[in-house]
């Protein structure tokens, strides 16, 4: 019959196992989380495409990521900004790094920024996760909310100064438009701009076309792409 010692030291033991195998379970998941360097913020900042211009942005996808366990990276939001008040144009496809870049699950999306801006890419709805490894609803979700805010042309440059693209350079939640890309890579057609990720069409609504509601309005919810620029 075993002494109470040896039980105590088998249940010691027991215990060790347990948490031994506890955290080598965990170890994979946060070593995911920390090499993420693309996902699709799961949330808005909630003032419709007012995102505090592209530093506010940029911030939100620091928070997200931070939160995620892959804060360890500088943060910057797809978003081109367009020409004004003296101020020369952004494009979205300069403020994103060299690449490649990889969602939470370790899929590459693109090698290069070239790559990105290809036929080539792997960017679909099952790749373009969020940060938390989720699938952003799409066409036929309730609610749909695969409208990615860009402000870009298919190239990933912005557009000239003229038609607002960017609700004012994403500081503007009333009067405005801005262009918006697909994350599910599906429309209501089959051509081009329906499937584009970066440049389908322009926000629009009662409100004036910035706001929240008129982001959801179309089928969005103010989300960005977020990647990892360094």
């Amino acid at each position: 019959m075993p002494t109470l010692t040896a039980i105590t030291m088998r249940a010691c033991f027991g215990l060790a196992a347990a948490v031994s195998f506890i955290a080598l379970a965990a170890q994979p998941a946060h070593a995911q989380a920390a090499s993420t360097t693309f996902f699709v913020t799961s949330n808005g900042v909630g003032n419709g495409a007012n995102l505090g211009g592209l530093a506010g942005a940029d911030n939100q996808c620091q928070t997200l990521a931070q939160a995620a366990g892959a804060g360890g990276k500088t943060w910057h939001a797809y978003l081109s900004t367009q020409p004004a008040d003296g101020k020369p144009a952004v494009n979205a496809r300069d403020r994103i790094g060299k690449g490649p870049w990889q969602n939470s699950k370790g899929a590459v999306i693109a090698k290069d920024v070239a790559d990105l801006h290809s036929a080539a890419n792997n960017l679909t709805k099952q790749t373009n996760l969020s940060e938390k490894g989720d699938v952003i609803n799409g066409r036929g979700d309730t609610p749909n909310r695969h409208d990615v805010l860009t402000g870009s042309q298919p190239d990933g440059t912005a557009f000239a100064a003229g038609d607002d693209r960017t609700c004012k350079n994403w500081t503007s939640s009333t009067q405005g438009a801005a262009m918006m890309g697909h994350a599910d890579r599906i429309g209501l057609r089959d051509d081009d701009a329906s499937k584009s990720w970066n440049s389908s069409h322009p926000s629009r609504g009662p409100d004036g076309g910035c706001s929240q509601a008129d982001l959801k309005s179309t089928g969005g919810d103010g989300l960005l792409y977020c990647f990892a620029a360094n």
